[in-house]
C-alpha cells in the first residue's frame, strides 16, 4: 500500500486488490447483501485508490480496507432505506388517489400525472431507480450518462414531484 500511495504505482494496487478481493466480497455476502456484491466491492477498491494518500501504517491494511467496506455498506443501507421510504410513499400517494370516495383525494393530483410532468430524462432515471430498484451506477451505465448525473435527477426529480403534489 505504501507503494501505491507514494509511488501511485498500480500494478501494487491490482496485487492488493487481487489479494483482498475475495474477503470483500465475502464480508458484503455476510451482510446480506445478494445482487450488488460484487459492486460495492468494486466501489470499496476505488474508494481505497481514491483515499491511498490518507493511508497510515498506523494499523493493517486489511483493517484500513474492511473500514471502507463498512462505510460503504452503511452508505448502501442508507440509499435502501431512502428508496424503500420513497416507495412507501408513492404507494400510499397511489392508493389515496385510486380511492377517489374522500375529499382529501379529490384535491391531489394524480401521481401518474405528476410523474408525466417530468422531463423525460428525470422520469428515465426515477423509473429505473426507484420503481426498478436499480443501483445508480447501473441506471448510468443504461442511461448512459455519469453515475452523478443519476443522483442529481432523481434528486431533482423528487423534488419536483414533491412541489407538483404540494400543488395539487
Amino acid at each position: 500500500m505504501e507503494r501505491v500511495r507514494d509511488l501511485d504505482d498500480r500494478s501494487a494496487f491490482e496485487e492488493l486488490v487481487k489479494r483482498h478481493q475475495k474477503k470483500i466480497l465475502n464480508f458484503f455476502y455476510r451482510c446480506g447483501v445478494q445482487y450488488d456484491a460484487e459492486d460495492l466491492a468494486q466501489q470499496t477498491f476505488v474508494r481505497l485508490y481514491r483515499y491511498r494518500l490518507n493511508y497510515k501504517r498506523s494499523a493493517k491494511l486489511t483493517t484500513f480496507i474492511f473500514m471502507m467496506a463498512r462505510q460503504i455498506w452503511i452508505d448502501e443501507l442508507r440509499k435502501r432505506t431512502r428508496i424503500q421510504r420513497l416507495k412507501e410513499g408513492w404507494r400510499k400517494e397511489a392508493k389515496q388517489v385510486a380511492e377517489p370516495e374522500t375529499a382529501v383525494n379529490d384535491a391531489r393530483v394524480d401521481l401518474t400525472d405528476a410523474l408525466a410532468k417530468l422531463s423525460e430524462d428525470m422520469r428515465l432515471a426515477v423509473e429505473l431507480g426507484v420503481y426498478q430498484g436499480l443501483n445508480y451506477s447501473e441506471v448510468a451505465q443504461i442511461l448512459e450518462v455519469p453515475e452523478g448525473t443519476v443522483k442529481s435527477r432523481i434528486f431533482n426529480a423528487l423534488r419536483k414531484l414533491r412541489q407538483i403534489l404540494e400543488q395539487g
